[in-house]
């Protein structure tokens, strides 16, 4: 079973990020491949988060700014890479441009436009809040290309039961990681980052992966719940579909936590949590 299969997010082989190196310490076969599409690199800069790649950083090049992702090419996540690339020119809109993908000397490389931006503040009096709802409808909105794709019922298998798991299958494209890092927010617009975990399942299951996420940064499920709901595709979800996801992500996560979990996860683990027993007193 792949990895993507244990859950959504950062699930248990997703909390072990790969080793994290400069852009410099790239081979320099792979580095001049680069800049054959960025032009000769003056300055590249780690990025700070992120959690997904070997190499994740902002290039000054002569052609201007961009953003370069890498992985090993024999790196147990190198799929990602792949599913990010074959994702990408369904979701130009709302998304940075892929300008290259580059396997050579051992290394999946992405090369994306750079995006200026803010990470979405996902807190109650956040002014982020609507760019991030508007943004969900807008992916909401695009259809699901043909290409490989996870399932989103065999990613929750191992926590939902097998008679829940329909609640999940659907056509519908989802991004999935709602990490407020994958969601940039500029001049009042929002984009998605990171969509390396792309799935296809139920159209609500994004603003239920929201809700947990807005849970976590400080509103009550009553609250986070009434964000998702101005998200059209929310209208299509069951209690019962609602109550199924919400008892999977809260397993999920106390698996993911294990005996000493750090604040980070805590923290999703009581969201997760606060919004399985709201549900649970739904049914």
């Amino acid at each position: 079973m792949d990895a993507a299969a244990l859950g959504p997010g950062r699930d248990r082989d997703r909390h072990m990020p790969p080793t994290r190196i400069p852009y410099g310490d790239l081979p320099e076969n792979v580095r001049s491949e680069v800049e054959q599409c960025t032009g000769e690199v003056h300055h590249a800069e780690s990025a700070g988060s992120g959690l997904n790649s070997s190499v994740a950083a902002v290039l000054v090049a002569v052609g201007g700014k961009f953003f370069v992702k890498a992985l090993p090419s024999d790196h147990r996540w190198v799929w990602t890479q792949a599913a990010e690339a074959a994702v990408a020119p369904f979701v130009r809109a709302i998304a940075p441009r892929l300008l290259a993908r580059i396997v050579t000397d051992g290394w999946d490389v992405l090369v994306f436009e750079a995006i200026t931006g803010h990470q979405a503040d996902y807190t109650p009096e956040s002014g982020d809040l609507r760019a991030v709802a508007d943004l969900l409808t807008r992916l909401g909105e695009i259809p699901c290309p043909d290409v490989t794709l996870r399932e989103a019922p065999l990613r929750l298998q191992r926590y939902a039961a097998p008679d829940e798991l329909h609640h999940f299958a659907g056509p519908c494209l989802l991004h999935t990681d709602l990490n407020n890092a994958n969601v940039i927010v500029a001049d009042g617009r929002a984009c998605m980052v990171d969509w390396g975990w792309a799935t296809r399942g139920a159209a609500w299951l994004d603003a239920a992966y929201w809700t947990i996420w807005l849970i976590s940064a400080g509103h009550s499920p009553v609250e986070a719940e009434r964000w998702a709901q101005r998200i059209p595709a929310w209208q299509t979800a069951t209690d019962a579909g609602l109550a199924a996801f919400a008892a999977a992500n809260a397993r999920m996560w106390h698996q993911i936590a294990g005996a000493q979990p750090d604040a980070w996860t805590r923290r999703m683990v009581v969201a997760a949590e606060r919004w399985n027993v709201y549900r649970a007193s739904r049914i």
